[in-house]
């Protein structure tokens, strides 16, 4: 299948859905010149396991974080169809709708917990799941559970003679289950799980709940893999601790789905269609000489794919077949003046004089052990102002920053924004009330375009895909950057960068814009491009307040500047009457800007 425009990682076909329908229809026509019950089986197996990598790739693909527990929800799946089954006599077709949910169930659980948990250690506590409920459900007694055969009407109870029936269930949840992750990859929700893969904090500071978006993924993948372990209770008849819960299980959903491909459509359908009839062939021929050789076939596979091809199968085949030919204009056009489009969705390009006070700081301190970063710093900062922050570097301006957008809690001190207090609020909450934020180090999703990237903003408060694409559309006009809407974010020059994330903050509505060293390794012409942009959004109503080294520009934008020196303020003024305050020019602009103070 083919890749989709690059700011996107997921395959989306040019005709998924029929692509999709194609496959399956010629697998199941496949199935008919098969008499052999084992081959039957084995083709039943592998969309079973594909779905398990599907549903792996809903979660690990999209959010990035690696679970190596989805057998925890398998094997739920599995023991409520067996369970509801021989005890109570519940039809597995009840049963399988009841693994779906407790598989999501599962998964919000998990999840609560073990979303505090970062890289590495996230990954090692999901593996702690099936390992504890393998040992749970040996204690509670349930070593072996088998469903009850019935004969007659045994159609109600998903047993059938022809085991091609099987089959065709399986391969209609694969189906059912690529078309979620379809609608996943063309959606909000998409969109911002891959905007929190790749920049979670990035994605946090635009707006975005990671740890709920993140739960909803798991929930959704621990559904799909409940509803697999269900189906594959009712097809091998058997359920064993072992079998459902064990290591094989949640490896061979990750193994499966990056030998395919992370991230890609037919993924984990490729991995599974490759490797688990090769893994079959040989537990059937090798097996009683060589006992435990699926997990080798799978080892290998997996060592293979990680030096040969570590992105997967289908990126590399890709790769070889399509040259890229993406090509970024040297040059930007000029900021267009900031305007609306009638929306009302970013203020009217008026200024007007500053009016009242919009943010108030009392106090504020930050402490990092012995370090005291910030201390008892306070200002104020009226609505339609450009207030500019100086200091030399270790001043303490972007741990303030950090303090003013939830990224960091002070120590003690007050953030009033509009008569509400910002001190104890996430980074999401901080920007739902309007104030936006960019990044000393640009924080862009590299692998998306300039447009998704801007979106991200949009998509935080926007429900609905056309309007939050019109506001980021609106918000890069701002900036002058609508020509660059499809370049990819990750090849643009450092000016493009920093004016793509400044219109990212602006897609988030806000009434106060923070930027941090905007104009850091700019040229001059650059330099003059991107104040030009600054000065017309604070006359499009928008209150700014802004880091920055370099002074001559700083003096040209503020309406007063503040000076940081050792975490307090020193100064805060008229830029002219900053630049020449003694103690500022010792503290901060050094002999140099002394000299030139005193020839002019």
């Amino acid at each position: 299948m083919p890749k989709t425009p690059r700011s996107m990682p997921y395959t989306i076909a040019k005709s998924p859905v029929a692509a999709i329908l194609v496959s399956a229809l010629l697998y199941l026509l496949a199935s008919l010149l098969t008499q052999n019950s084992y081959f039957l089986l084995v083709m039943t197996l592998v969309p079973l396991w594909a779905t398990v990598g599907v549903s792996w790739n809903i979660f690990s693909g999209y959010s990035g974080l690696l679970s190596f527990g989805h057998a925890a929800f398998f094997g739920l799946g599995a023991y409520t169809v067996a369970l509801l089954f021989t005890h109570y006599g519940i039809s597995p077709m009840i049963g399988i709708v009841a693994a779906g949910a407790v598989g999501g169930l599962a998964g919000l659980l998990v999840g609560l917990p073990t979303f505090r948990l970062r890289g590495v250690y996230f990954s090692l506590a999901m593996l702690a799941y099936p390992l504890a409920l393998l040992y749970v459900f040996e204690w509670l007694g349930h070593q072996e559970v088998a469903l009850p055969m019935i004969r007659e009407g045994g159609w109600r109870y998903l047993q059938f003679e022809n085991p091609r029936m099987h089959m065709l269930i399986a391969m209609a949840l694969l189906v059912l289950a690529l078309f979620v992750q379809l609608r996943i990859g063309r959606s909000r929700f998409g969109h911002i799980l891959l905007a929190i893969k790749q920049n979670e904090l990035a994605a946090e500071a635009s707006g975005i709940n990671p740890f709920r978006w993140k739960l909803l993924a798991l929930a959704v993948s621990g559904a799909i893999a409940g509803i697999v372990g269900g189906l594959y209770a009712v097809v091998l008849v058997i359920v064993t601790p072992h079998s459902v819960f064990g290591m094989l299980v949640s490896a061979q959903a990750l193994i499966f789905t990056m030998f395919g491909g992370v991230g890609w459509l037919a993924g984990p359908v490729i991995g599974a269609l490759v490797l688990l009839p090769l893994s079959e062939m040989f537990t059937a021929t090798v097996g009683k000489t060589l006992p435990g050789i699926q997990g080798v076939v799978y080892g290998v596979a997996l060592i293979i794919v990680i030096t040969m091809a570590p992105e997967g199968l289908i990126p590399w085949i890709m790769r070889k077949l399509r040259r890229t030919t993406d090509a970024t204009p040297a040059s930007p056009p000029a900021p267009a003046p900031a305007a609306t489009d009638g929306t009302g969705r970013f203020p009217a390009t008026h200024a007007g004089p500053m009016g009242d006070i919009i943010l108030r700081v009392r106090g504020l301190s930050k402490n990092f052990g012995g370090l005291q970063a910030v201390q008892d710093v306070a200002f104020e900062v009226r609505r339609n102002e450009i207030l500019g922050i100086i200091g030399p570097n270790g001043a303490g301006k972007t741990t303030m920053f950090n303090l003013l957008n939830g990224i960091l809690r002070p120590s003690r001190g007050s953030v009033m924004f509009e008569s509400r207090e910002l001190v104890g609020l996430r980074p999401f909450e901080v920007c739902a009330l309007g104030v936006g934020r960019t990044f000393q180090v640009v924080r862009a999703f590299s692998r998306m375009s300039v447009l998704d990237n801007v979106k991200v903003g949009a998509l935080a408060s926007e429900t609905d895909e056309a309007k939050a694409h019109q506001v980021a559309l609106e918000a890069l006009r701002l900036v002058g950057m609508q020509a660059h809407a499809d370049s990819v974010a990750g090849a643009l020059p450092a000016v493009q960068l920093r004016l793509m994330e400044i219109a990212r903050a602006l897609a988030t509505r806000p009434t106060l814009l923070l930027l941090d060293e905007v104009l850091a390794g700019l040229g001059g012409s650059e330099i003059d491009q991107v104040v030009d942009v600054v000065a017309s959004l604070r006359r499009a109503g928008i209150t700014i307040v802004i880091i920055e080294h370099t002074m001559h520009a700083m003096v040209r934008l503020a309406d007063r500047l503040l000076v940081l020196d050792h975490g307090k303020v020193l100064h805060i003024g008229e830029p002219q009457a900053v630049t020449s305050h003694p103690d500022v020019i010792e503290a901060y602009l050094g002999k140099k800007w002394a000299n030139h103070v005193a020839n002019q």
